[in-house]
């Protein structure tokens, strides 16, 4: 990876965009496609669309996506000591957040605070024994009464989590965030490596959907404007290689052995048969898992659009999912961008999709 290609994915895992208020990684998504796409568009409901027209007559179109929001919170009160109180927007694990640092993002830029709740010296036995409910925990951003949070907090502000990207050992790295802005790096460098080299024989429409994380709801609208044949929504995996997992349960996935494909009804077949050769014969390793269902993604949506698109679901094995340190190792993230590059490459025809 280019020292240019990291620093634009830690810009993009620092920028805040919870669900709802994903301005900031759109901003720069927009920014990084721009240059390279024959027009970018944003929907009303916030999708960013780029779009890269391929060569000859009767193309099909091809749709790369991610998600670019992420997991925070929503200001819900502001009481008279000065303390926020907060809902989720998505699936924030209530046991990890007291005590976390938080970023409050306001019309007047961000502000620092702590997330509180009573301490463990004080709690009845009783009392440690229970998740302290996110309705029971609270932001302190250092004010003496409410008069003084509220000149600087509105209702209805968004929150993200405080951490930023970090080098672990060898080519593994810790950010909030990657879920899943790791993919829409992905999405987007995969774009711009298209744009760069011979025109495809699809029309590629880069898709950077919004509010995943509150329910799936950018990408529907936003699958609809496109109007794809065929999508690859590009996602994290569960990394079940740690002490908290069980193979049979979650499948043997591991960080540092190649992307992850999902296979399922959720999936084509045929783009599933595509993307697997493909990597064989480019020499890049592949993980399998199994889902019985439509998977909880923007592929589940996507593959329902109008009349039904030809979906697969290319995942990067991650760990510790919707905390402030999610893990995923860099040869994953690199193999998973050549496969979706050479895989684009090769989409030449709908009927390809259609099954038998």
């Amino acid at each position: 990876m280019t020292d240019e290609s990291f620093a634009f994915l830690r810009q993009l895992l620092e920028s805040p965009s919870p669900s709802g208020y994903e301005a900031p990684a759109r901003a720069l998504l927009r920014q990084r496609v721009a240059a390279c796409a024959d027009r970018v568009e944003v929907d009303m409901l916030g999708n960013l669309v780029a779009v890269l027209e391929g060569e000859g007559e009767h193309r099909p179109r091809l749709m790369l996506t991610a998600h670019c929001d992420e997991i925070g919170f929503l200001v819900r009160h502001i009481d008279d000591r000065g303390f926020l109180f907060f809902a989720p927007l998505g699936g924030v694990d209530a046991h990890l957040v007291p005590g976390q640092r938080v970023s409050v993002q306001t019309t007047n830029g961000p502000l620092r605070g702590v997330v509180g709740k009573k301490p463990i010296h004080l709690l009845k036995a009783k009392e440690r024994e229970r998740v302290v409910p996110l309705d029971e925990q609270f932001i302190d951003i250092g004010c003496a009464d409410g008069e003084e949070a509220r000149a600087l907090v509105a209702i209805g502000d968004p929150v993200v989590f405080a951490a930023g990207l970090e080098r672990l050992q060898g080519t593994r790295i810790t950010s909030r965030a990657l879920d899943d802005k790791m993919g829409a790096w992905l999405v987007a460098e995969a774009f711009c490596r298209l744009a760069a080299g011979k025109r495809p024989a699809a029309d590629i429409h880069a898709l950077f959907t919004v509010q995943e994380e509150v329910g799936l709801r950018g990408a529907g609208p936003g699958a609809f404007g496109v109007a794809p044949d065929v999508a690859i929504a590009v996602e994290i995996g569960h990394g079940t290689d740690t002490p908290a997992h069980s193979p049979a349960q979650s499948g043997d996935v591991r960080l540092g052995k190649g992307p992850l494909l999902s296979r399922g009804p959720n999936i084509n077949h045929a783009l599933f048969g595509l993307l697997r050769a493909t990597a064989a014969e480019a020499g890049i390793p592949l993980q399998v898992i199994g889902e019985a269902r439509g998977t909880g993604t923007d592929a589940n949506v996507i593959q329902l659009s109008r009349n039904g698109v030809a979906t697969a679901l290319l995942r990067v094995p991650t760990r510790y999912l919707h905390t402030p340190s999610e893990v995923l190792d860099l040869n994953d993230l690199e193999q998973a961008l050549d496969l979706l590059v050479a895989v684009a490459g090769k989409v030449r025809s709908r009927s390809d999709f259609i099954p038998d």
